[in-house]
């Protein structure tokens, strides 16, 4: 989940360096540092962010056209300026950056200490610059031969980029599990976790697959081996991603921009999807293998954290639509309780980053038992994306802001588009059910656009609540993942403690809770449970609770029994959640704003999941 960066060329390294940290910094923001090779490695590194790594480096030689740098959460060792990356070998000519764990660092740890090497941090990063160094003067072999030989002894997961004193015309990167991308300049490389550091300076990019080294040396070609030094033909892929997407263009946060650019968002994950005028959907992932998806006796989607509330829409949606059926598992849970899989099922991996470590695992459990796996996510040539038979794309852009909100929203339309359009060549819809749900479809990104129009309402009720403790999320049918969802988003940002429940289930136990303090979101849009939802919120009213409610707009009946209200335009029921959670993300944000917190950068938490 940390960020890398490395650059090798003829500019100065250090600006460069230090740009795309501040771009990867929602992967981590535990410590920051930066080592640049200029007669010598020198070596700036401090605990907090990257902004206090700039100050530390203020009045001292940042010289250097050679150089890597790192932002990091913490695993191994907590964050201190000792633990903090680059880390150095014992004699101080390597150093290294790393993305991932090694899991058996502490066995390596041992046999090297036994050896007399001294470790002065607690991260498994240090035994990996140590074994490096170790295998290359005990081997006597070049350095790139010392990285392959030192990797294969190493259990776990890695991006790591390497320099040295002894050869500063070169630069070292391998990945296995982490991801890693090479950008390819005039006479230079660059080096990082995803391509936002590359963009500005190139498009033409390389993604490593695992166990690829690739070596970038001064005025020569890239050249890529794996780590068993078979010789690999780079595949140079053109980037096609939007500077501005990068910038917070005027918001306080890019959390919030990215909750105001959700029209767009939907829009474009639509956008050559759906052809109104043909009365077709058509997504090229599927029809790959409509046969298959067809013919599927069960689906099943693995995902995490907000990527699986998506997955449990997509579940009601396929189940009522398609009429196969659906199960929503945690990839970490997936992958450990040896499921039940056959070949007639397929697998469906959602995720924001498509780097999600358990969600990668899943996948290769489900390929390893016959399934058909797809993917859906929404960063192009990432790890689950390149593992999966076929999938879809979201076209949300990036989003920088650690707790996601158009992901969730793309997510959820790519789904409803796949489920709509599943239905309609399996004939489990009719004609005129198929119509009016895509055309309803078709108008939600103006709809999201007007129920963002409520923001400033929303920003004057959550001062109210600003000092509450704890918060309950209800919702029924298509709303539950919602009240999940929203839950998510308060405790992400707020450090606010929230739950999320099926209505119905709230007098099985959180009823308990409810008491004049207690604030209750309920999401009671119009659907066909919504007399259901009313007595739900009778039940939390007799028990003094104060209820924050979620209504379709005109709505009289749910609006005359809560303390507070927001209305949101009338869609069908399926396509709800992509409307009634955005007053949720709003809430979430405010009261985040109003209690000072750090809204893109909440505590121990990172955008990209990439270790188990």
């Amino acid at each position: 989940m940390c960020g890398i960066v490395g650059y090798i060329g003829s500019k100065q390294a250090y600006p460069i360096l230090i740009n795309g940290l501040k771009r990867l910094e929602y992967r981590g923001y535990d410590s920051a540092g930066v080592a640049l090779l200029d007669d010598g490695i020198k070596l700036y590194k401090t605990k907090g962010k990257v902004a206090d790594l700039e100050e530390y480096v203020k009045n001292k030689d940042i010289t250097g056209t050679t150089g890597i740098a790192h932002t990091r959460w913490a695993t191994h060792g907590e964050p201190n300026n000792v633990n903090a990356h680059p880390h150095l070998s014992e004699s101080g000519d390597i150093a290294v950056i790393h993305n991932g764990i090694i899991e058996n660092y502490d066995i390596l740890k041992e046999k090297l200490k036994k050896l007399g090497i001294k470790f002065v941090s607690q991260t498994d990063t240090e035994v990996l610059v140590q074994l490096i160094e170790y295998v290359q003067k005990m081997e006597k072999v070049d350095l790139v031969t010392a990285v392959q030989l030192a990797l294969s002894q190493v259990i776990g997961a890695y991006a790591i980029v390497i320099i040295s004193k002894a050869d500063p015309d070169l630069l070292i990167a391998a990945r296995k599990g982490s991801p890693l991308v090479v950008g390819i300049g005039e006479d230079e490389f660059f080096l990082a976790s995803d391509a936002s550091p590359i963009v500005e300076y190139t498009r033409e990019v390389v993604y490593l697959d695992d166990e690829e080294i690739a070596i970038m040396r001064r005025g020569e070609k890239l050249q890529i081996k794996t780590i068993r030094n078979q010789e690999k033909t780079p595949f140079v892929e053109k980037l096609e991603m939007d500077l501005n997407h990068l910038e917070k263009e005027g918001f306080d946060h890019f959390m919030l921009k990215e909750i105001f650019e959700q029209p767009k968002s939907i829009r474009d994950s639509i956008r050559g999807r759906l052809n109104l005028n043909k009365d077709r959907i058509s997504m090229a992932g599927i029809i790959d293998f409509e046969k298959e998806f067809l013919n599927a006796g069960r689906i099943t989607f693995i995902a995490a954290g907000t990527s699986w509330h998506a997955a449990k829409v997509g579940e009601y949606l396929i189940e009522e639509l398609v009429r196969i059926p659906v199960e929503v598992e945690y990839a970490s849970e997936f992958r450990y309780r040896n499921p039940i899989i056959d070949k007639t099922d397929i697998v469906i991996a959602v995720s924001q980053s498509g780097e999600t470590a358990d969600t990668l695992a899943a996948m290769q459990l489900a390929k390893s038992k016959g399934a058909l796996v797809y993917s859906i996510c929404n960063v192009v040539g990432s790890s689950i994306a390149r593992a999966a038979d076929a999938g879809s794309y979201t076209h949300a852009g990036p989003e920088i802001g650690v707790a996601s909100t158009k992901a969730f929203t793309a997510q959820v339309t790519v789904l409803t588009l796949m489920a709509l359009g599943l239905a309609q060549k399996k004939g489990t819809i009719t004609k005129e059910r198929f119509d009016h749900l895509v055309n309803e479809l078709d108008m939600i990104p103006a709809k999201v656009e007007e129920t963002l129009k409520i923001s400033e309402q929303v920003k004057e009720i959550s001062k109210i609540f600003t000092y509450s403790r704890n918060f309950l999320y209800l919702g029924r049918g298509y709303n539950f993942p919602v009240a999940l969802e929203g839950a998510l988003k308060l405790k992400e940002i707020s450090y606010i403690h929230a739950e999320g429940y099926p209505a119905a289930e709230m007098k099985h136990g959180p009823i308990a809770l409810i008491d004049k303090k207690m604030p209750v979101v309920v999401i009671a849009p119009d659907s066909v449970i919504y007399d259901k939802v009313v007595s739900n919120i009778q039940e939390i009213k007799a028990r003094k609770g104060k209820v924050i409610a979620i209504v379709t707009k005109g709505d009289t009946v749910v609006a005359g029994l809560s303390d507070y209200v927001f209305e949101v335009p009338h869609t069908d029921e399926l396509l709800s959640p992509l409307i009634s959670v955005i007053p949720l993300q709003l809430l979430a944000y405010y009261v985040a704003v109003m209690r000072d917190c750090e809204i893109d950068q909440p505590r121990n938490l990172a955008k990209s999941v990439t270790v188990e």
